[in-house]
């Protein structure tokens, strides 16, 4: 096989037109064979094998620099720069990471695991290569999903004014993670699709083949007869009004006419846009058909396309799918808003049952946020279905649009926690710092999943401003439903087990964490109080101030940053009352960029178990205590 020999990019340069297309055949298979064994993102990197083979074929990685918008869609670029050896260990802990890295190898020159940042780094590094005086080329790869975040749009902006040399390859799959929306998805599909000027390429080729004597010659200028044609009748204005070159859309599968493509652009001054139509899953029947379903796959059956997911308990994302239906059934005015992800956020039953009360902005979470401030202001309550890490790309507008006037938003913050082995870019470790102090927010996190359903009653029904509830990207527990959740009280934790030698506050998750070690050390005597500390912003402060009267030595855990999250909010209560003396650990994830693995192995490395938690208990003991 020829994928054996190809160990670095400059193996690709050795190779005929011909046999760079068998490699192709072969980066396909390779990626069904092992993906189906480690699961990961399948669709997008099907899709995008020529287009990969081509910018290592012709250009000097790392020296000319290719970014690849979010960077899941970079295997194929894995492969051919020395890491194919490294598959098995795909997203698994300590293995290979499914982004790109920038420590994992020098081809990586930028790592993301957000949308919508690839031509922002594209402009940077072509500033600083005119800036160092340097002549190398550089090359952003950008989904039209991803086009559509308005971060893209501001560097298209600049581009377009600045200048500068640097490619822009518009991967256009139609489909993101879920199928796109805009006016930019609108403009993109009519340029693909237009019957003029498709009736127009085939009346011309006709023509010149029917021409006696020169007919032959005149066809082989045929193609650039039709791209003249091509920006007569549907060219790529838009592009070309922001101060693009634009060449397409081209056959992204067509790895000579691509190389040829790449070759020609290279003779264009300033900024070139490249409009590459391509098929997401090309070449694996079952993603063809849905690439949505394998964007981001588990393990399968090759020769089915059968996942092999193991059966359990719903998954938090289900149960607030399927409760988010009950409460809108009997309030009109919940209206649930997803940043492209309808999909992820578990809202795909809601959209059929409410197609006029779901909303996809596209990859847009400023827009999001801010467009649930207006429907609060006009009596709507807007549901922002949103996963923690995405959450933080609306930050300004939290603040300032739906904390400020004090707005009733509920948020929905899925995948909240740790996130396995979408590793540090995904990571929902730092919502609770960057929520809980702010003026005016309510934030909360069930224990289970029929707390997570009353927790929904309560936000739908607290009207003092905005409310969010987190929750994890874990099955539930399998407890049993309230087929009539009732609201809690804003501010109220649960006792879960009583004791008396020390308290352990747990939030979400944590809970189960800290009720398999107190069960464990009753043998040794040591009574652990858990406290179900579901409401993390506003405090249960009757609860803190009572432990205070009993002198309770204090453990919070929390699978969030450690810097300003919840434990921090204890610490502060217990500082603003002037109570000294009070003896409390707080337990959550340290001060780093946590990598990929199962989410009991990210818990293992920053030591939220119940094996942590006995020797954390054991060191606030007295000493008498623990030597007893």
């Amino acid at each position: 096989m020829l994928l054996d020999h190809i160990n670095q990019p400059d193996d690709l340069k050795k190779l005929s037109t011909a046999e760079l297309e068998q490699l192709a055949v072969e980066i396909r298979q390779f990626l069904v064979e092992k993906l189906s064994v480690s699961g990961g993102h399948l669709s997008s990197n099907l899709g995008i094998v020529e287009l990969t083979i081509a910018l290592h074929a012709l250009y000097d990685s790392p020296r000319d620099k290719f970014i690849f918008d979010v960077g899941h869609q970079a295997y194929v670029h894995k492969i051919l720069t020395g890491r194919k050896d490294r598959f098995d260990s795909l997203r698994k802990y300590k293995g290979m990471c499914g982004f790109i890295k920038r420590a994992e190898s020098e081809h990586d020159v930028w790592e993301a695991g957000h949308s919508s940042t690839s031509l922002s780094a594209a402009m940077g590094m072509a500033m600083a290569r005119d800036l160092n005086g340097d002549d190398n080329r550089v090359f952003a790869v950008i989904g039209d999903g991803a086009m559509t975040g308005g971060m893209a749009l501001e560097a298209m902006n600049h581009i377009g004014h600045e200048k500068k040399n640097l490619t822009v390859i518009l991967n256009d799959n139609e489909m993101s993670i879920a199928p796109n929306v805009g006016a930019l998805h609108n403009y993109l599909s009519k340029i693909r699709s237009d019957k003029h000027y498709r009736k127009a390429k085939e009346e011309v080729e006709l023509l010149l083949k029917k021409i006696p004597a020169i007919g032959g010659t005149l066809a082989k200028t045929a193609e650039k007869v039709k791209d003249s044609l091509k920006y007569l009748l549907v060219s790529g204005v838009w592009f070309e009004e922001l101060g693009f070159n634009y060449i397409g859309p081209i056959d992204g599968h067509n790895l000579p006419l691509l190389l040829e493509t790449l070759k020609q652009s290279e003779k264009i001054q300033g900024p070139v846009l490249i409009h590459v139509i391509t098929t997401k899953g090309k070449g694996y029947s079952p993603a063809e058909l849905d690439s949505h379903k394998w964007h981001g796959a588990s393990p399968y059956k090759i020769e089915s396309g059968q996942f092999l997911k193991a059966v359990g308990n719903p998954m938090y994302t289900n149960v607030f799918g399927s409760t988010l239906i009950e409460l809108a059934e009997k309030d009109k005015r919940i209206v649930a808003v997803t940043p492209a992800m309808p999909g992820g956020s578990g809202l795909m039953d809601f959209a059929a049952r409410f197609p006029d009360r779901m909303i996809d902005v596209g990859i847009a979470e400023q827009h999001a946020a801010t467009l649930c401030a207006g429907m609060a202001s006009e009596g709507i309550k807007p549901v922002f279905a949103v996963y923690s890490t995405f959450l933080q790309r609306a930050y300004d507008q939290v603040v300032h649009d739906i904390c400020r006037p004090n707005l009733n938003v509920m948020f929905a913050i899925d995948r909240a926690g740790f996130v396995g082995p979408d590793g540090e870019t995904h990571q929902g470790v730092y919502d609770i710092s960057f929520l809980r102090s702010l003026p005016n927010m309510v934030l909360m996190m069930p224990k289970d999943e029929n707390e997570l359903r009353r927790m929904m009653v309560t936000g739908i029904e607290y009207n003092d401003g905005p409310i969010a509830v987190r929750y994890a990207r874990i099955n539930g527990l399998g407890v049993e439903l309230d087929e009539h959740p009732e609201p809690i009280e804003i501010g109220t934790w649960e006792t879960l087990t009583e004791g008396d030698t020390m308290a352990v506050l747990a939030v979400g998750p944590m809970n189960q964490v800290a009720l398999e070690a107190a069960e464990s050390m009753k043998k040794e005597g040591i009574n652990l109080r858990v406290i179900n500390a579901r409401f993390i912003k506003p405090l249960d402060e009757a609860m803190l101030l009572q432990l205070a009267k009993e002198h309770m030595p204090i453990i919070t855990m929390e699978e969030g940053a450690e810097m300003g999250g919840f434990g921090s909010s204890v610490l502060e209560f217990y500082a603003r009352q002037g109570i000294d003396g009070m003896r409390i650990r707080v337990m959550g994830v340290q001060d780093y960029f946590v990598e990929h693995g199962s989410i009991k192995e990210q818990r293992q490395e920053v030591g939220l178990t119940a094996e942590h938690l006995a020797t954390q208990v054991k060191s606030l003991l007295p000493r008498k205590r623990q030597h007893a």
